[in-house]
């Protein structure tokens, strides 16, 4: 049952890039990627369905969510160069990790730290804040809100990689 909810933010991931930013269709996938995002773990745990396999598939879907939510927002938002050279490289050090956590464990999955819910949390916001904000409020919350994402995001991929690097495991 878990699995089938990881497999619909999957899903979402693939429908974001076939909405119209912003749109009600846009919100209504990426609320149900989101809920599905917090559901399959939790529900997983509740009836001990944890799984590598599930593990696996939930890092697949994040990266298929998140990289249509953020390439969505990338293309629908202005962002100054040297912010989006600070997302890349936050997503390359992602991509190290992934990398490297396979060459080291055979797998590929992302480890669950405080920081990388702190972001994911963060990121959650991000969309339907820039939808209601733009024209509405003043550019600086904003500023402010996509910062805290990124040095969240920044610090949750060096935690990242030291634990794959060190062979520390979250639980």
């Amino acid at each position: 049952m878990a699995n089938i909810i990881t497999c619909v933010r999957i899903l979402c991931g693939a429908a974001l890039f076939f909405s119209p930013t912003f749109s009600g269709w846009f919100y209504l996938v990426y609320f149900i990627g989101g809920i599905s995002d917090v559901l399959d773990g939790a529900l997983a745990r509740l009836l001990r369905q944890e799984s590598e396999r599930g593990a696996q598939l939930d890092t697949a879907a994040d990266a298929v969510f998140w990289a249509a939510v953020l390439i969505k927002l990338v293309r629908a938002v202005y962002l100054p160069p040297w912010l989006i050279g600070w997302i890349v490289g936050i997503a390359l050090v992602k991509g190290f990790n992934l990398a490297a956590g396979f060459v080291r464990n055979k797998r590929f999955v992302t480890e669950h730290t405080l920081l990388n819910k702190i972001c994911g949390i963060l990121l959650f916001v991000i969309p339907p804040f820039v939808g209601f904000s733009v024209g509405r409020l003043p550019w600086q919350p904003l500023a402010l809100l996509i910062l805290l994402t990124c040095a969240a995001a920044s610090g949750a991929a060096i935690q990242e990689s030291v634990y794959i690097l060190t062979g520390k495991e979250v639980r």
